[in-house]
């Protein structure tokens, strides 16, 4: 066996789904996106949103919580995500967000 993936075109969601399973008090999921933030989230406070290609995981989203990153935007494989496909919904869960990506 040399990787232990179901579907290869799911990979990014099931990453998501597996990282929201495992850390479930902590962080969410934004329904039909490609976004995973911290539930602790405090409305009139800066976001801290970081984002890029998904085949290092847990990657950006590993990084989303107390004292750290506000929000992941996860692209696919080794693809950046465009932050602007995701805007509204962020904005749903944080005041102002600066957002970055590798």
């Amino acid at each position: 066996m040399k990787k232990i993936i179901n579907n290869p075109d799911q990979i990014v969601d099931e990453m998501l789904d597996g990282l929201v399973f495992a850390y479930d008090s902590l962080v969410e999921r934004i329904p039909e996106t490609m976004v995973i933030h911290r539930k602790a989230e405090k409305k009139n406070k800066v976001g801290l949103v970081s984002g890029g290609g998904s085949g290092h995981e847990p990657s950006h989203a590993g990084f989303v919580g107390k004292g750290m990153l506000s929000a992941a935007v996860a692209g696919q494989v080794l693809l950046l995500q465009r932050l602007t496909k995701y805007l509204k919904e962020l904005k749903q869960v944080m005041k102002v967000l600066v957002y970055f990506n590798h």
